[in-house]
Order: structure tokens, then C-alpha cells, then sequence
């Protein structure tokens, strides 16, 4: 009879406990405050491009 290859939960498990695990040390931002960032920045970068031309 041939041998079954079933470890795949056996290997998966590890990564599944991992993941699932949530860490409660650090700080907790939302994404609308990480988008707002973003465009904060990127708003910035563009004033500073139009008022202090590099070139």
C-alpha cells in the first residue's frame, strides 16, 4: 500500500499559531489615520516642490 503524505496541517499548524496570535505591545493606528499620513505627506512633499524648486 502506499504512503500517505499528510503532514500538511501538521506543518501549517505552527504558522497558523503564529499568525493568530495578536501583539499587544506597540502602538495601535487605524487605516484611515495611516491614509491621512500618506496624503498629509505627499501634500507636503508637493508644497515644498512648488515653493523650493531643486532646480
Amino acid at each position: 500500500m502506499a504512503k500517505k503524505d499528510d503532514n500538511s496541517f501538521a506543518s501549517s499548524a505552527g504558522l497558523m499559531r503564529y499568525f493568530d496570535t495578536e501583539d499587544d505591545k506597540g502602538i495601535r493606528v487605524g487605516p484611515k489615520v495611516v491614509i491621512g499620513i500618506a496624503i498629509g505627506f505627499v501634500a507636503l512633499v508637493l508644497l515644498l516642490n512648488y515653493f523650493v524648486p531643486m532646480n
